[in-house]
C-alpha cells in the first residue's frame, strides 16, 4: 500500500455543485407488506396491526462533490449499503430527495434521467456473487455498453480489451468464465464492468473487504489511478478505518441509519467530535512500538425494528443525558469543515 495517500484537500470541493446530493433520505423495509386482505378487513372495520418496518435510513443528508472520495463508515447493519444502493438508483427511498448535479429526477427529461442513472455505477462486495457465472468476461463487461449504444458490436471486442487493460486484466482472458479467476481478478472484472458505461460516480460497497490484504492494496491503488485518469468521484463504503484513512478525502460516520459526524479525513482522525466516532477510533489497530489497550463500546447495537428514542447512540454513550434520550440531535457545524449530531457539541465551532 502506498505510504502517502493520493487525497486532495477537502476545501477544493466546497465551491462546486455536488455530483450527488441526498436530503432527508428515509428507507423503511416492511417486514410484512400490506396485502389485499389488509384492505378488505380495514373496509369491514376489523383492526389490523401496522406492518413492522426496519428503519434502515433515518433522515440522511449527504453531498459528494466532483472528484471527491467520500468514505462512508459504520458498524454492520448501520445502513451504509442501503444508502449506497439508494444513491446508485437500485433502491427507491421511502422519503427524501436525491439530486444529480443539482437536479432532481422530476426536473429532468427522460433522456437526462437515463444518462443520470448510467452515470452512477456500483461495485459490490462479493466479486463472485456479483458476476453472472454463465457468462464469459467479454459478455459481462461488454453487455451494458452495447445495450446503451456506447459502442458498436463490431468494435465491442476491442473496447472490452481497452477496459480490461485499464483495470489490470489481460485481455487474452476475456473468453473465460468468472470461476476461472482469483478473487482479486474477479473484483477487477467488476470494476471493469462498471467503467464500461463511462460513469462519473462510483459507489464502492465494501469493494476490498473480501480480498487478502496484499490484494486490497493493489485494488485500492487501482481505484486511485482510475480516479486520476478518468476524473471519477467515489462513495467508498467500508468498515475498515485504515482503508478509509488511506483513500478518502472526507469521512462520513453512520450509526443506526443516521449520519452522526462528517469531516475531512485528517481532521476526523486527529480530533473526532462525536462520542461514537471517538469510540471507533480508540479501538482502531495502529502500528506502534508500544502496547495498545483496546476497550469496547458499552452495550449492544439496538434493533432497527425498534430504534431508541432521541439520539440512537444514547443507550451506549457514557455522556448521555435526559435530553439525549428524548430529543433527536441535529447535524450541525462543530469545527472547520466538520459536522456532528450531538447535543454536547452545541455552540462548538
Amino acid at each position: 500500500m502506498r505510504t502517502t495517500p493520493q487525497t486532495l484537500s477537502s476545501a477544493s470541493f466546497t465551491s462546486k455543485v455536488p455530483v450527488v446530493s441526498a436530503r432527508g433520505i428515509d428507507m423503511v423495509f416492511l417486514k410484512k407488506p400490506p396485502s389485499r386482505l389488509d384492505g378488505w378487513m380495514k373496509s369491514l372495520g376489523v383492526p389490523r396491526p401496522d406492518p413492522v418496518g426496519v428503519h434502515a435510513l433515518d433522515g440522511v443528508d449527504l453531498d459528494v462533490m466532483r472528484g471527491e472520495v467520500v468514505g462512508l463508515v459504520g458498524e454492520s447493519g448501520c445502513g451504509k449499503s442501503t444508502l449506497g444502493r439508494v444513491i446508485a438508483g437500485i433502491l427507491d427511498p421511502t422519503a427524501g430527495t436525491l439530486r444529480f448535479q443539482g437536479r432532481e429526477a422530476s426536473d429532468m427529461s427522460p433522456q437526462e434521467r437515463y444518462r443520470a442513472k448510467v452515470a452512477v455505477q456500483m461495485i459490490f462486495q462479493d466479486p463472485f456473487a456479483s458476476l453472472n457465472p454463465r457468462k464469459r468476461v467479454l459478455e459481462i463487461i461488454g453487455e451494458a455498453p452495447l445495450v446503451h449504444g456506447l459502442v458498436a458490436k463490431a468494435e465491442l471486442s476491442d473496447y472490452v480489451d481497452e477496459i480490461m487493460m485499464k483495470c489490470g486484466i489481460d485481455p487474452a482472458y476475456k473468453q473465460r468464465f468468472p470461476h476461472q479467476f482469483s478473487g482479486g481478478q474477479r473484483q477487477r472484472i467488476g470494476i471493469a464492468r462498471a467503467l464500461a458505461v463511462k460513469p462519473q460516480f462510483l459507489v464502492c460497497d465494501e469493494s476490498v473487504a473480501a480480498l487478502d490484504v496484499s490484494i486490497q492494496a493493489q485494488v485500492i491503488n487501482l481505484f486511485m489511478d482510475l480516479r486520476r485518469d478518468l476524473d471519477l468521484t467515489y462513495l467508498f463504503i467500508s468498515h475498515d478505518l485504515g482503508v478509509v484513512e488511506h483513500i478518502a478525502d472526507r469521512v462520513v460516520i453512520m450509526y443506526l441509519g443516521r449520519v452522526v459526524e462528517t469531516a475531512p479525513t485528517e481532521v476526523l482522525f486527529d480530533t473526532p467530535r462525536h462520542p461514537y466516532t471517538q469510540a471507533l477510533l480508540a479501538n482502531m489497530p495502529r502500528i506502534s512500538t508500544g502496547k495498545q489497550a483496546f476497550g469496547q463500546v458499552v452495550g449492544e447495537i439496538p434493533s432497527p425494528l425498534n430504534p431508541p428514542s432521541g439520539c440512537h447512540f444514547h443507550p451506549r454513550c457514557p455522556f448521555a443525558s435526559n435530553r439525549c434520550r428524548m430529543e433527536k440531535p441535529v447535524l450541525r457545524p462543530s469545527g472547520p469543515g466538520t459536522q456532528a449530531a450531538c447535543h454536547l457539541l452545541e455552540g462548538v465551532s
